[in-house]
């Protein structure tokens, strides 16, 4: 495997533990810093992450471009250290203003998702790209099984420890990147940034154009409004319906990473040598959708467990819709195209906060008539639903790629 591609997998594995670590402790950061009520901590968590996700809105094609004017080594690195630093700001936060201030950076620095899938279509042949976006998955989804485990453990010991493991942890990955990473993108696919296609307006308007993109963006988007129920909700949701502790949402969100690791390195691969990309990804979809319907009705904990699995097969679709995607662009786009898609993603992740956590707030809150945990799976259902239909109505076949020139790493 190419150098460049084992520093992404790492890099993947380290950020999921780094974002893993905090997941569980977040909620009581909040409800400390505000004084509130896990409902109304529902709701700060909800606009924190609306503050992360404008801003990688903003900076996803920028970074994307970037690293198709000057390399993806060197936008990779500075976002990476970047990314770092939000962690030791959000470890020593004295308020909640502090906390927004390390959502911005982390957002604006952590706009590198582009930028790192761009480095896998520099070098993988098309048809082995779905594999390696699986990888990237996989790696993301062994990161989650240790991130959470380790971070309900940490957060036993004080709400804020995890923070300062998951600095360390980003700030090691710098530095084996800067040591092992190699500039993927070849010297003659350089090309001239350009701010007018460094927007997201422009990144808008330009890609566009290419024949097929316009379905699967939308597929993109309604899936990523759908998925992100879980890392919008989940630890708010498992505390005020379950009662569970920091450990119990940290396991089970071990849980799921173990699951969706095993469903990308045994499953995904086999399931795309037989069905196609598109195929696969309606699977993952159909799977991952009626576990969403599960958790409207689970009233449980042993329920809410039991589903767990089930939420794995959502690791089918996404690195088939990001491989369907990088079939639409040559060599000089890659980054361009990596960067929209960051930027579809990101507008997924603007909407979900102002969504989901608002909803679950109002329906656990005494100002609701009934009480309804299940209210925002119910919405992330739908969009799954709407999601289906778009790829089921997709053409099979899928626009050849370019001519892509291979930079050796």
């Amino acid at each position: 495997m190419p150098p460049a591609i084992k520093f992404v997998l790492a890099t993947m594995a380290i950020n999921a533990v780094g974002f893993g670590i905090i997941v569980p402790v977040v909620p009581r950061l909040l409800m400390e810093l505000s004084g509130a009520a896990i409902d109304s901590a529902t709701g700060i968590g909800g606009w924190l992450a609306f503050t992360f996700a404008i801003t990688q809105f903003f900076f996803s094609p920028i970074l994307g471009n970037l690293s198709d004017r000057y390399g993806r080594r060197p936008v990779l690195l500075v976002s990476l250290a970047g990314f770092s630093l939000d962690f030791f700001v959000l470890a020593f936060a004295p308020s909640l203003a502090w906390v927004f201030v390390a959502r911005f950076v982390s957002g604006m620095f952590g706009a590198s998702n582009g930028p790192a899938q761009a480095v896998i279509a520099d070098i993988a042949a098309p048809e082995d790209r779905a594999r390696y976006f699986g990888l990237i998955g996989a790696a993301f989804g062994i990161g989650f099984v240790v991130g959470p485990a380790i971070g309900g453990l940490l957060g036993e010991f004080g709400h804020r420890v995890p923070f300062f493991v998951a600095g360390e942890l980003a700030a090691i990955n710098v530095v084996y990147g800067y040591f092992n990473l190699p500039e993927t993108l070849a010297v003659e696919n350089h090309r001239p940034f350009d701010w007018r296609r460094a927007n997201p307006v422009g990144a808008l308007l330009h890609v566009r154009k290419l024949p097929g993109i316009g379905p699967i963006s939308t597929v993109y988007l309604l899936w990523q409004l759908s998925s992100l129920v879980y890392p919008m909700i989940w630890a708010y949701y498992a505390i005020g319906r379950y009662g569970w502790s920091e450990g119990l949402v940290g396991g089970s969100l071990a849980l799921v990473g173990l699951s969706m690791a095993v469903m990308q390195i045994k499953v995904l691969p086999r399931v795309v040598a037989r069905y196609g990309e598109r195929k696969t990804a309606i699977i993952g979809i159909i799977v991952a959708g009626l576990a969403m319907i599960g958790y409207i009705f689970a009233g449980q904990g042993w329920m809410a467990i039991a589903l767990l699995p089930m939420m794995a097969f959502q690791s089918l679709v996404h690195p088939n819709l990001t491989s369907m995607m990088t079939r639409r662009a040559d060599a000089t786009t890659q980054g361009e195209v990596q960067g929209f898609a960051s930027g579809v993603m990101a507008v997924g992740s603007i909407i979900a906060p102002l969504l989901y956590n608002p909803v679950l707030s109002w329906f656990t809150s005494d100002k609701a008539p009934f009480i309804f945990h299940g209210a925002a799976f119910a919405i992330s259902a739908v969009f799954a639903a709407l999601g289906l239909i778009v790829l089921a109505m997709m053409k099979p076949a899928a626009r050849p790629d370019q001519t892509l020139a291979k930079a050796k790493p």
